[in-house]
């Protein structure tokens, strides 16, 4: 049977203003890179339960052409979906694990937006290193999940898109393009910046 990742509890607990983060981090054995978002968008816009999981977001798109030369690696076509149980699968192996930077947010407009996002609950950084503790990158691709890493940890810079600094000792945090569509860079050019992270983490 497939794990799931849905934090019931939280669903449960999530209001007509507050949303509590709605998955569980994945964390699997040997994790050396973390992802690390904002917030999961609106459930509407779901097509799988996991991270990442808006159709038109090219995460999976970027994941696919870095390690398989074919951006629909993990795009189910027809169902216009991602297959999950073969991404899980493939991020087991290669110990890549994903959360996000708020635990629980409001939303200022009824959109995907990270701008309208308002954090009332930090995830606890630190916490989640220590869960992993052979993780050696953490990786933002926003600017949202930046500047909730940084002001949470009281970091004194800001990293630019492309570049990375310590985050604790033994820790990089990397800036990545965002793989939203929204941001202006080929899948192409987006994937070879995530390929520069991965060949430093040792995964590629």
């Amino acid at each position: 049977m497939m794990q799931t990742f849905l934090n019931t509890a939280n669903l449960s607990r999530s209001t007509a203003e507050v949303e509590y983060h709605p998955l569980l981090p994945f964390l699997p054995q040997g994790v050396k890179v973390l992802f690390l978002g904002s917030f999961p968008p609106q459930r509407k816009r779901w097509s799988m339960d996991f991270f990442y999981p808006n159709f038109i977001n090219d995460h999976w798109r970027i994941m696919g052409l870095l390690f398989f030369g074919d951006k629909n690696h993990f795009v189910d076509v027809e169902a216009k979906g991602f297959k999950r149980d073969m991404i899980v699968d493939f991020l087991q192996e290669k110990g890549i694990g994903y959360y996000d930077t708020a635990e629980a947010v409001k939303r200022l407009k009824e959109n995907a937006s990270d701008k309208f996002l308002e954090v009332v609950e930090y995830t606890d950084i630190n916490a989640l290193l220590d869960c992993i503790p052979v993780c050696k990158v953490v990786v933002t691709t926003g600017e949202k999940a930046t500047e909730n890493i940084v002001t949470q940890l009281s970091l004194s810079d800001f990293p630019s898109v492309g570049a990375h600094l310590p985050l604790r000792e033994g820790v990089e945090l990397y800036r990545l393009p965002s793989s939203s569509r929204a941001y202006p860079l080929s899948l192409e050019k987006k994937a070879e910046a995530y390929r520069s992270m991965f060949e430093c983490a040792g995964i590629l």
